[in-house]
């Protein structure tokens, strides 16, 4: 079974690099992070205190997550646009750090890459969802280059946003992310770090399947 994890801070290009490399291998592709997003998102939306993990946790226990050809479904709705708001990204790092909240994200994630060729994104892809993977790799960028990346992909969806609250929300979520107890995002010691600032998508994709292709053939 083909298993590539990907991970990396947010706006490093997991997403993007991860689809095409899906693409080009034939294989399945699982956004992690979009999952821990409609749990924001169902959060957000039932106004649940933040700071109340009782009650996250007793939202998220009775959501229905399902993912069909990249489209993302929270309790039977598709919400593929609403989980790419800013108002998700700025909390998805405290509800993605409640140790429930991975471990059942976790659960659904292992129990797809246990079925099938898989490639996925996140924060513990390598570190606790694949950790046998022989394929990890981790992308970083700098934070201005992450935070124009973010930017530019929320204009294009005619989103109004300001860059400096876009750059402010990604170094707070990269502060949740590395010190979060449970799964906090760090670098595998087995994974490949992937710098993509001045890199083109294409170039770090060729990067990634030339090292996939050598455990793969």
């Amino acid at each position: 079974m083909l298993q590539i994890a990907i991970d990396g801070p947010a706006g490093s290009g997991k997403s993007t690099i991860s689809k095409i490399i899906a693409n080009r291998l034939n294989i399945n592709y699982l956004d992690t992070g979009a999952m821990y997003r409609m749990c924001t998102l169902e959060v957000l939306n039932k106004m649940v205190d933040l700071n109340d993990k009782e009650a996250i946790m007793k939202c998220i226990k009775a959501i229905d997550i399902q993912i069909q050809d990249n489209r993302f479904y929270l309790n039977g709705d598709d919400v593929s646009e609403e989980i790419r708001l800013e108002r998700v990204s700025q909390n998805v790092s405290k509800v993605a750090a409640i140790k429930f909240v991975r471990e059942k994200m976790v659960s659904i994630q292992k129990k797809i890459a246990s079925k099938t060729d898989v490639i996925m994104d996140g924060r513990d892809i390598a570190t606790h969802v694949l950790p046998d993977s022989n394929n990890k790799f981790y992308l970083n960028a700098t934070v201005d280059e992450r935070a124009k990346r973010r930017y530019n992909e929320l204009k294009n969806k005619g989103l109004s946003e300001n860059f400096d609250q876009v750059k402010k929300s990604i170094i707070t979520r990269d502060d949740y992310d590395m010190n979060r107890n449970h799964a906090p995002l760090i670098k595998s010691d087995d994974a490949i770090e992937v710098n993509t600032t001045n890199r083109s998508i294409e170039e770090v994709v060729q990067y990634i399947l030339e090292r996939v292709s050598n455990t793969y053939d």
